[in-house]
């Protein structure tokens, strides 16, 4: 299998990864995690898990995701509360029925909510 690699600044190392994977969800979309009561905007996907060892150990182990899939940046939010989420691809579940996400930095990255998604801002594409 062809594999590449890539800086992770959250891992502070460097990534290896296949050279393609299959994301479900896009950067735009709206989407739920599955187990817990939060919902976000995909602003960025790595093709694997790409954060630090602190942060994967910290899952219990029960629940804990494996490594080997896409695992996305979302812009959340909760009833409560607004942040930035890194979420496993099996965790989480599209939302597009459920409408905008109230997001403070939404605007930043993002156009309008339409058709069940958001536009990226043009010139933020990598």
């Amino acid at each position: 299998m062809n594999r590449a690699s890539f800086f992770s600044p959250q891992a502070g190392r460097v990534i290896d990864a296949p050279l393609r994977t299959r994301a479900r969800f896009a950067i735009g979309d709206v989407v739920r995690h599955r187990l817990h009561d939060f919902r976000g905007v995909v602003f960025d996907i790595d093709p694997v898990f790409a954060n630090s060892e602190e942060w994967y150990q910290a899952i219990p182990a029960e629940v804990r995701p494996k490594r080997d899939q896409p695992f996305y940046h979302l812009l959340a939010e909760s009833d409560d509360s607004s942040y930035v989420a890194y979420v496993s691809q099996q965790n989480l579940t599209g939302d597009a029925d459920g409408g905008p996400v109230d997001h403070p930095s939404l605007s930043q990255m993002f156009d309008d909510y339409d058709n069940g998604r958001y536009q990226l801002r043009p010139g933020l594409a990598h």
